[in-house]
């Protein structure tokens, strides 16, 4: 009798383990596959963890999927890709706003500057400023 209990366990854990490895394997875990609501609670928590200057627009595409609303200039050979990605649900319309995003600013290719969909300077007015304290920066020779 025991044996046979011992012999249904393993083939049990046995099955199992396939299960799981199968799972890990071929399960694709990717953003763009999510409900809006995980996507918005998985958007939140990764951006909370990214870093200025260390996380970068390729990054970004395949961390967090394709965003809501992206935004795009060149300003003397300077390119300025912004990025929105839900992360808070105001209202059930089907349609995503800017005031449900945070919005990633990304400066040839490299993260500058985060913040909330409707804190987004209207009409380009972040690259101004990205301009203006370039400028103002003292250069080190």
């Amino acid at each position: 009798m025991n044996k046979k209990v011992i012999g249904r366990i393993l083939l049990a854990l046995t099955v199992y383990a396939i299960f799981v490895a199968l799972v890990v394997t071929f399960y694709d875990d990717s953003p763009d596959q999510m409900k809006w609501d995980d996507k918005e609670a998985y958007n939140r928590q990764f951006i909370a963890k990214i870093k200025l200057d260390k996380f970068t627009f390729e990054q970004a595409l395949t961390q967090l999927g394709s965003p809501n609303i992206t935004e795009a200039r060149t300003v003397n050979d300077v390119n300025y890709q912004v990025m929105f990605y839900r992360t808070q649900h105001v209202k059930s319309d089907g349609i995503t706003t800017q005031d449900e995003c945070t919005f990633l600013l990304f400066v040839n290719g490299m993260l500058k500057e985060i913040g909330l969909g409707d804190h987004y300077p209207e009409q380009w007015g972040i690259i101004k400023n990205h301009l203006s304290i370039e400028k103002s920066l003292p250069t080190i020779d």
